[in-house]
């Protein structure tokens, strides 16, 4: 079953040139896979799109069960909610707590704050910040603000989470670290897209790519392939 279908998706920005083109593919429940390619590639863009932050120029765009040419206005708060987003520069609010950046999602949906003090202790020592959720984001590390991050991102239980290079602000075993907490995201059935121009660290993975060059996917097979191989 799939969870997103793009079919001949094409996006401009303004009276530009396509930045995407063609982008035809599917994300299957549960699946896990990186975006790859190099810097100016379109992945960012790609994402964009996924996340409901851009409409595309051309093309249909199926998600999470909806046509999002016809889904009604209405309707897409409901659908937003249901999409994760780790963004490469976190977007941390500085002057709150840790607790309280991981919160927000769910404050801002009306939940009764027993219930957000329960589910976000929970998520924060799943992340291992348990004891550093009254730290504000400035105070802790690279990978702390990270896995802050992630922990906001995934609070409200979305059925979709995308990552804008959420290993580029901190070193390799970290951010070998951070990607085995998206591998624990999916095995609880979240499907997940992580966008990475870091060959280097996706090799250490077995999933698949859909790679993109100059806007559109040159690849989305072979790396599943070497990775079938590899674990035979």
């Amino acid at each position: 079953m799939s969870i997103v279908t793009f079919a001949n998706v094409g996006l401009r920005y303004s009276t530009g040139p396509e930045v995407l083109h063609d982008l035809s593919f599917e994300l299957e429940k549960g699946s896990f896979h990186f975006l790859t390619g190099s810097s100016g590639a379109g992945k960012t863009s790609l994402l964009k799109l996924l996340y409901l932050g851009q409409k595309p120029t051309r093309g249909i765009i199926t998600m999470l069960g909806g046509d999002l040419a016809t889904l009604p206005r209405k309707e897409m708060p409901l659908l937003r909610r249901q999409i994760g987003i780790v963004f490469q520069d976190f977007r941390l609010l500085g002057p709150l707590s840790a607790f309280d950046n991981v919160a927000l999602p769910l404050r801002t949906s009306g939940v009764a704050e027993k219930d957000i003090a329960k589910n976000v202790t929970e998520l924060l020592e799943w992340v291992g910040l348990g004891d550093k959720m009254a730290a504000r984001p400035p105070t802790l590390s690279g990978g702390e603000q990270q896995r802050i991050a992630i922990a906001r991102a995934v609070i409200n239980r979305p059925k979709l989470l995308v990552a804008d290079e959420p290993t580029g602000n901190v070193d390799h075993d970290i951010g070998v670290r951070i990607l085995h907490l998206f591998e624990e995201l999916n095995r609880h059935g979240t499907t997940v897209l992580i966008a990475t121009h870091d060959d280097e660290i996706v090799s250490h993975f077995q999933h698949p790519q859909i790679r993109l060059e100059n806007g559109t996917i040159v690849d989305s097979l072979r790396h599943k392939a070497r990775s079938h191989e590899r674990a035979a």
